[in-house]
């Protein structure tokens, strides 16, 4: 009888726990980093590739909804003459000064299987806004659960004409058309 008793008092204190402490869904960073590479097709003697570390992403693992912002003033290249061009020249930051990307990854496992370690092959996709224009986007990448965060990673490419970003005649084929972009985020879980 006194077992039973424990053992009843033992399930619902478990599951009392269990309601307490939800597994978390929300998921944030301020750091994280967005990578891009301009390399046209002619040999130019400097690389054309800059990189953001402090892009914030919010993603939420029940709804699947994820949340993208950069700074576009936040690239930093190795030269700055050209990181002032893609400022005032190119991307015209004062005028535009965030990239944007909200929507939707698919492939999350279940709730379970997220609590355990692992990496998950998942795709993105959604709304990206680049100097104030919106384009749909769609990237595959990978979640990996890293302690009590998640680690996130993908890749993929725009067309800079898509979104109206014109580079001049002179410096040609220095500059891709299509430039290939990678993000990389540590999120950590997201404090009430």
């Amino acid at each position: 009888m006194i077992t039973t008793i424990r053992l009843i008092v033992g399930l619902l204190l478990c599951a009392a726990l269990q309601v307490a402490l939800p597994a978390q869904s929300k998921f944030f960073t301020r750091s994280g980093q967005i990578a891009f590479d301009a390399e046209g097709i002619t040999d130019y003697f400097e690389e054309i590739k800059a990189l953001n570390k402090e892009a914030v992403c919010v993603l939420d693992l029940e709804s699947g909804k994820m949340e993208w912002a950069a700074r576009m003033k936040g690239f930093h290249f190795k030269n700055g003459l050209m990181e002032e061009h893609f400022n005032e020249n190119y991307l015209e930051s004062e005028q535009y000064p965030k990239a944007i990307f909200k929507g939707d990854l698919t492939g999350l496992p279940d709730e379970v299987a997220l609590q355990k370690a692992g990496s998950w092959p998942v795709t993105a996709k959604g709304s990206l806004t680049l100097h104030g224009v919106t384009h749909k986007v769609s990237s595959s990448g990978n979640i990996q659960r890293s302690g009590e965060g998640l680690h996130a990673v993908a890749a993929f490419s725009v067309r800079l004409e898509d979104y109206n970003i014109k580079i001049p005649s002179i410096v040609g084929n220095k500059i891709a058309e299509v430039v290939d972009i990678t993000v990389d985020a540590n999120l950590q879980p997201l404090k009430k």
